[in-house]
């Protein structure tokens, strides 16, 4: 049980923490919400140290299996944490002047991680539904946290009742899995599931089919992005922020765990169903967006298309598909970051806006914001040599040598496409005429954050190898986890042990 309790650390830490600024919060005298910050920033960053020292571990298995620590979940759970706490920093100034500084939002932002981080860890079916759902429901709450407000609440409702639709696919192909094969373990579905000839049983391939597409929903990949761009819109900035990258890290992560952990053996029938997701998310990313006036909804259908195109190193099925898909989310999570601390400091005397339009002019009247914003909108667009065009090559190239061509081609033609939308932004903060009313000064903490990231943005290609090697170091482990019939004798000794 120490042992049990040893690898579940980073989330007992963030719980644990949790539950008590919520005790702070609630019996303080007076207001308590600037400390609570801080506390559940340190809770983050302490629970990001825990989990990046697991990395250096061979996988370990606790509470019966259920739950698994190695390279991979300890990389993507440090990315995590350390995005959530980023976006709590730029969440602050915002919430202040809308007057949605309440003690409640940090605490739910810890809650969401700490399912955050079960999810990246789940080894089992059991598990991976507990970790989503304690996930879900908290960033139900944080869509719909601006109460007096049409919108926030129109999205918190469409988020909630569209993610019990997920859940319940989940679910079914969840229990059509089980029935199968007569476990929830990933390593015990993985030697039950039965390939001949390279065909799978219908029953099989339809539980597959309904898990990955509950999954599918978690990263907005077409046709269950339905909810992505309303969501977007209508939830206040910083949650949006908090939507587009840390649940993305973590839908990704487990995706790619279910599928090669549970599916190993499948992949001819997992493949054609991440292929076509792949085009479609990356499609519908490049033209719908294209219309968008709304930078938030533009941000929306961006991120749809990136999902697509992580989808496409994934498709590959091998080892440097998994760790090129780990480094484009680690990026994509950098530009997204960066993009939205410029778009929280897109305030007037008026309020917050939100249009495009509002970006005209900026480099005359914002020039350091306008800078950062064009290299991240660059950095998007995938043009060389910033992150953005190593992360596409990546994926691309592991694409490439799986001999899968037409959906490189589609890829490539899908982000050039998508780039007009990208350098639109560009050409209207340098070439349009400035706005009557110009942007107030970027905050320090938002400024601070968007120069940051665009820098790494803007200098990765100069020493990339340190996060390339992790990348792979964590794709490796995901990959060359032992065989099931290994890890289930491990988890039977361990049971008769005990």
């Amino acid at each position: 049980m120490l042992a049990n309790v040893t690898l579940l650390l980073p989330e007992l830490v963030l719980f644990i923490g949790a539950m008590g600024l919520l005790m702070v919060g609630a019996f303080a005298t007076t207001d308590a919400t600037r400390v609570i910050e801080y506390g559940a920033i340190s809770l983050l960053l302490i629970a990001a140290i825990a989990s990046w020292l697991q990395g250096d571990t061979v996988a370990q298995l606790a509470f019966g299996g259920s739950f698994i620590v190695d390279a991979f979940s300890a990389f993507m759970k440090t990315l995590t944490y350390l995005t959530t706490a980023v976006v709590i920093i730029m969440a602050r100034g915002f919430m202040q002047n809308e007057n949605l500084a309440r003690f409640e939002v940090p605490v739910l932002m810890l809650l969401a991680a700490v399912g955050m981080g079960m999810m990246i860890s789940a080894n089992d079916l059991i598990a991976l539904y507990m970790g989503i759902e304690l996930q879900s429901l908290a960033l139900y709450v944080l869509a719909a946290i601006k109460r007096d407000s049409l919108r926030a609440t129109e999205a918190g409702l469409k988020y909630f009742v569209l993610g019990a639709l997920s859940s319940g696919m989940l679910l079914y192909g969840a229990s059509l899995i089980y029935g199968f094969s007569g476990t929830t373990n990933f390593a015990g579905i993985a030697q039950a599931f039965t390939v001949e000839n390279g065909i799978l049983p219908l029953a099989q391939v339809v539980g597959m089919v309904f898990l990955l597409a509950g999954l599918a929903f978690k990263i907005s990949a077409v046709p269950f992005h339905m909810w992505t761009p309303d969501v977007y819109e209508g939830a206040p900035t910083p949650m949006t922020a908090f939507f587009a990258a840390a649940p993305k890290l973590a839908g990704m992560a487990v995706f790619l765990r279910v599928v090669i952990s549970a599916f190993p053996d499948a992949l001819a029938a997992w493949q054609q169903i991440i292929i076509f997701i792949s085009i479609a998310s990356m499609v519908l990313g490049a033209f719908a967006a294209i219309g968008q006036t709304n930078i938030k909804r533009l941000m929306a259908y961006s991120s749809i298309g990136h999902m697509g195109f992580a989808l496409v190193g994934f498709a590959a099925g091998t080892e440097d598909g998994v760790a090129a898909v780990i480094l484009y989310m680690t990026l994509y999570g950098v530009m997204t970051l960066g993009t939205f601390a410029c778009i929280l400091s897109m305030r007037r005397d008026s309020g917050m806006v939100e249009q495009v339009k509002s970006l005209s002019g900026l480099s005359q009247v914002r020039p350091f914001m306008a800078l950062c914003l064009a290299i991240l909108m660059f950095s998007l667009a995938g043009i060389p040599p910033l992150a953005g065009f190593f992360g596409k090559l990546f994926v691309f190239h592991a694409a490439i040598d799986a001999g899968l061509y037409g959906l490189c081609i589609l890829g490539v033609l899908s982000s050039v496409v998508g780039a007009y939308y990208y350098l639109r932004i560009v050409k209207i903060m340098y070439l349009d005429p400035p706005a009557d009313e110009a942007n107030d000064p970027m905050p320090r903490e938002l400024s601070i954050v968007a120069g940051a990231l665009a820098g790494v943005c803007l200098l990765f290609f100069v020493y990339p190898s340190p996060l390339i090697d992790l990348a792979a170091s964590a794709g490796q482990a995901l990959i060359d986890m032992p065989a099931p019939d290994a890890l289930l004798t491990g988890l039977f000794e361990a049971t008769d042990a005990r």
